[in-house]
Parts: C-alpha cells; sequence; structure tokens
C-alpha cells in the first residue's frame, strides 16, 4: 500500500421505511440535489460500513464464491462487500425528489438501512452505458440488463446460497 490515506464524508445514509427505501441527504447537502430532476436513474456511491473491519479489507481473494466460477478469485473480479475498500455503487431508479427535505426516493437498493451515502451522479447513457461487454463464460449467463436483475434468481448463483 501506498500509506496515503483519503477521508469520506458521508452526504446521507440509507432510510427504509413503510414507504420504501430512500436516501435521506444531511442539510449541508441537499442544495446539491438541484437540477437532479428529470434524470430517470442515479449512481449513488456508498459505503459497506458494516462490513468495514481490518479483517475483511484484508481478505484480497475469494473461494470460489460463484456456482460456476473459478475455484478462486481475487476480490476486484466479485461484487463482494468485502473488499480492500468497502465502497459500493448502484444505479438506481429516482422515484421522486424532495430537495427541502433532502429525499431521493428510490424503489430498492443493496444496501442496509442507514449505510452511508458518499455520493450520487446522474446515470448518463453517453457516460454510463457501453454497446460491447464481453463477461468471462462463468457469469455470462447473468442478466444482460438491470431490469432484468430483479426477477433473476441471484441464490442460484452463488456457492454457498441458503
Amino acid at each position: 500500500m501506498s500509506g496515503t490515506t483519503y477521508q469520506l464524508s458521508p452526504v446521507g445514509r440509507v432510510q427504509v421505511d413503510e414507504d420504501g427505501f430512500s436516501l435521506v441527504i444531511d442539510p449541508p447537502f441537499r442544495d446539491a440535489l438541484m437540477g437532479l430532476e428529470g434524470f430517470s436513474h442515479i449512481n449513488v456511491l456508498w459505503w459497506f460500513d458494516q462490513l468495514d473491519a481490518p479483517e475483511y479489507r484484508a481478505i484480497t481473494v475469494s473461494e470460489k464464491p460463484y456456482r460456476d466460477g473459478p475455484e478462486r478469485l481475487g476480490m476486484f473480479a466479485t461484487r463482494s462487500p468485502v473488499r480492500p475498500n468497502p465502497l459500493a455503487l448502484t444505479p438506481v431508479p429516482v422515484i421522486s425528489i424532495d430537495t427541502a427535505e433532502g429525499l431521493v426516493r428510490i424503489p430498492f437498493i443493496d444496501a442496509e438501512p442507514g449505510s452511508p451515502v458518499l455520493d450520487i451522479k446522474p446515470y448518463h447513457p453517453a457516460v454510463d452505458r457501453i454497446r460491447e461487454v464481453d463477461v468471462p463464460e462463468w457469469c455470462a449467463g447473468w442478466p444482460e440488463w438491470y431490469e432484468d436483475s430483479m426477477t433473476f434468481d441471484w441464490g442460484a448463483v452463488f456457492e454457498n446460497a441458503q
């Protein structure tokens, strides 16, 4: 490691309540939501805070995480929350935005309630979509599109799925 450290500060948190999922943006950052209306999707950068421990950050190889995958995979070849820096990126549809209250309603995010939101960026096809993508054979059967992921049996993908 380089020895250089960086400090990140959350701009908000993930909230789950009877109305569903929201990103609750802290008051100093609510003005940053201006102009986000009209984007159907956003990229949310958030921290896997529940798996942020030195022993998890030290893991660089996973033993057979995927049923059809190789026996060992480096963590950079997985979508695991166990990583040297437990940073997550999730594209999500936007239901509504209330800038005054700092609420961004979303249908779902693969984060836990209270997970720190580090940043939000608008999803834009010109910079976020790639026309031709190759993936290894072991994951070639996974959904090609985000929308298809919602009905895909992800439990069948993982080696240790219960």
